[in-house]
């Protein structure tokens, strides 16, 4: 039986919550995967990664909060995107985890080697005073490899950007990028 630790993890996308899931599992950790990513673009990409996502759960017997997000073009008009992107999805997860009675809250984010880490998780710390909720910080980027394999092993489709319309942009995957 889980234990009484109740945590809504924001994730961004299924290969980055496997190696998550895995430990959460291991360490007795209830959690519930909230898939909130505005940042994703084209819309086709944001509909493959929820797909995912949601194949990956149903497995696993984990309930995916789906807040519907997809609002490009609010990230477009913001100068620094990252620091709107992190700002708003971890706030938005840390309210949601506050009004729904979650007691912890965390993001897939922090396994990614590419994420601006500390700064994910200063904000974080600031949400969990403002919300009056935990935050549940762990530095998961020694494990990234073992999810991208434990992803691959599963078959599950992997992303060859972060999401938003800049990073597509800059992909050198951009040109073999395909939605099929």
């Amino acid at each position: 039986m889980k234990n009484e630790f109740n945590l809504l993890v924001h994730t961004c996308c299924a290969p980055c919550l496997t190696y998550m899931e895995k430990y959460f599992n291991e360490h007795d950790i209830n959690y519930t995967s909230f898939f909130y990513n505005p940042n994703i673009h084209p819309y086709k990409e944001y509909e493959k990664r929820l797909e995912t996502l949601k194949d990956f759960l149903i497995k696993r017997k984990v309930r995916l909060i789906h807040l519907p997000s997809f609002m490009q073009k609010k990230y477009e008009e913001n100068k620094n995107n990252c620091d709107f992107c992190y700002e708003n999805r971890l706030e938005i997860t840390a309210k949601y985890a506050r009004e729904h009675g979650f007691t912890h809250f965390t993001s897939t984010l922090f396994i990614s080697p590419y994420q601006a880490h500390e700064q994910m998780k200063e904000i974080c710390i600031k949400l969990a005073i403002k919300y009056k909720i935990k935050f549940y910080y762990n530095d998961f980027r020694p494990y990234f490899r073992e999810g991208q394999s434990l992803a691959r092993e599963a078959n599950l489709y992997r992303q060859k950007y972060c999401g938003c319309i800049n990073s597509y942009n800059s992909s050198k995957f951009k040109d073999k990028i395909t939605w099929d």
